[in-house]
């Protein structure tokens, strides 16, 4: 199942030590713990939480790699400033997204694919093997069999846009990708939530793959910016709905 392949790369909450990562980790994106204050002592930590030292300990070695925790001696460890967190880690994408993701969050997002993806079908259109257009197509075809928001119709979405980023024939468009695609997933499903949404982005999806697989690059550019316009409008006005996060 893609929601495997997912959480392969998103760091395992079968530890006890990364159950304790993610309570940390929920508490310091949702503003619960703000920039510069101090965790608790391992002592207390850990009598809180009821875990051992060298799990909590462990955990802090997890959210520090991540950016979202500093350890000094004498002054402990402190929550570090948003600037400073590894955006683009899976983990905290996932955890942001779990939180309640903001405006801002949501727009960085949608910014960041209209970077990546417009260029990305574009390279598709002059690169895209047959098996690449294959995948794509068949991604397309998992949209429109399943429900609007059914998992299945959410997965193959992803599989769709990633199956473009493969199709590049770019190492490193396909590594953002991947850094991206625990966000991606999240995203879809808000979309999910808005009624229609999803139904009527078809034809955008379709759009594109007609334009990658016709060699128009301009065209599959152009399509694809119309259709992350499109889902950014649609996450947007669920946010100013209250569906979907805080503004």
């Amino acid at each position: 199942m893609l929601r495997d392949a997912v959480n392969s790369r998103t760091f395992s909450r079968r530890s006890l030590h990364g159950q304790v990562a993610h309570e940390i980790a929920m508490r310091i994106v949702s503003g619960a713990l703000s920039p510069g204050s101090c965790l608790p002592t391992e002592e207390a930590a850990s009598a809180e939480m009821k875990v051992s030292r060298t799990a909590y300990r462990e955990a802090l070695k997890v959210l520090s790699a991540k950016g979202l925790v500093e350890s000094r001696p004498k002054t402990g460890t402190r929550v570090r400033s948003r600037d400073e967190w590894n955006m683009l880690d899976p983990d905290l994408l996932s955890w942001s997204f779990a939180a309640g993701p903001s405006a801002s969050f949501v727009r960085s997002l949608f910014e960041i694919r209209q970077m990546i993806e417009p260029t990305a079908a574009a390279f598709a259109a002059e690169r895209a093997t047959v098996d690449d257009l294959a995948a794509i197509e068949m991604a397309l075809t998992g949209m429109k069999r399943n429900g609007p928001g059914a998992r299945e119709s959410i997965e193959a979405d992803l599989v769709f846009h990633l199956g473009i980023l493969a199709a590049s024939g770019n190492e490193m468009l396909v590594s953002l990708g991947y850094l991206i695609e625990s966000a991606l997933a999240q995203s879809f499903e808000l979309s999910a939530r808005n009624p229609g949404a999803r139904q009527n982005s078809i034809p955008l999806h379709e759009a594109v793959f007609h334009a990658i697989r016709q060699g128009d690059r301009e065209g599959a550019r152009q399509a694809m910016n119309t259709l992350l316009s499109g889902a950014r409008e649609d996450v947007a006005s669920l946010l100013d709905t209250g569906g979907g996060g805080k503004r």
